[in-house]
């Protein structure tokens, strides 16, 4: 900003140049200023060696889905709120994909966008991939909430409106720091789209139970990544999403988790649209999607809070 002042005062100070050219000049860089404050950039998750090791090798890849594979390298990708809207709001969000990929832009940058349109910054959590190194995609998401309240300041957030996001097994990991928290990385609230709440082999979806633990899940395990069970007075209000017709993680999944959110008087909203299946995110192509995002918007604006 020094650079651009003393550049503008070079152009200001010259008798012979055009003062209606200088404040065309002005209000050019100035957008551009703006521009650059609100332009998404990438954070490196942890400033050296992530713990633990996945065993995956090779490089990171994206499908022709757009859906990201063989993450090893975690990161935050933010997008901050628009100066001129900007609540101090920010949501940590964790993609799906069964724990084996990332659907990072129908259930990451897509949401994270949307959300900085509307004046909270939207923080897409990398995560890696476990390869069934279960400890992992947490420690990822606990460092995110670190990082987002270290920088809070910087990126213009206030440290206790950090709540957390997350989409089927997204959905899963988020509810996971919903209920596995300490001072540091407790989420403010939770927002859970068709998520995979219970490890009970009835209910759950296998698929994010053989990705996070692998073949061998012990019954410790499975009570541990069982969220419903996890529930405590300290955990925060939660919004849950899905469809009626979701044949890939049942329903029940987030029935369980609203029933123990309310056996412990913590504030909760459970809204199932009539169909939609599962996955869809924020594709347009959802019946629901508009309403959906009223939703959303409205419960962040008035019920993420209730328990600050």
């Amino acid at each position: 900003m020094e650079q651009i002042l003393s550049f503008l005062t070079m152009f200001y100070k010259n008798p012979h140049f055009p003062k209606t050219i200088f404040l065309i000049l002005c209000l050019v860089l100035c957008n551009t200023v703006s521009k650059a404050q609100h332009a998404p950039f990438e954070v490196t998750l942890w400033p050296s060696t992530p713990p633990g090791n996945s065993g995956l090798t090779g490089p990171e890849t994206i499908d022709e889905h757009g859906f990201v594979h063989n993450v090893t390298l975690p990161s935050l990708l933010v997008y901050p709120a628009a100066q001129e809207k900007n609540t101090g709001m920010a949501v940590l969000i964790a993609p799906g994909g069964g724990y084996s990929f990332l659907a990072i832009n129908h259930e990451g940058k897509e949401i994270a966008q949307w959300l900085a349109g509307n004046g909270i910054t939207g923080v897409v959590l990398k995560y890696r991939i476990p390869n069934g190194h279960h400890a992992i995609p947490l420690a990822d998401a606990q460092q995110g909430m670190r990082l987002i309240r270290e920088n809070s300041a910087k990126w213009k957030i206030d440290p206790n409106s950090v709540g957390v996001m997350g989409s089927s097994a997204g959905g899963h990991l988020a509810s996971t720091l919903l209920t596995h928290f300490d001072a540091a990385t407790r989420p403010d609230f939770g927002v859970l789209f068709y998520p995979v709440i219970t490890f009970a082999d009835s209910l759950t979806h296998r698929g994010s139970v053989r990705g996070l633990a692998g073949e061998n899940l012990t019954s410790q395990l499975r009570n541990y990544y069982s969220n419903e069970k996890q529930v405590t007075a300290q955990t925060p209000p939660v919004l849950l999403l899905q469809s009626d017709d979701d044949r890939t993680v049942p329903p029940q999944n987030s029935i369980m988790f609203y029933e123990a959110l309310k056996s412990w008087q913590i504030p909760a909203a459970l809204y199932t649209f009539p169909s939609g299946g599962h996955g869809w995110g924020f594709r347009p192509s959802f019946r629901f999607h508009d309403q959906m995002k009223q939703l959303l918007l409205d419960w962040l604006q008035n019920d993420a809070g209730q328990s600050r």
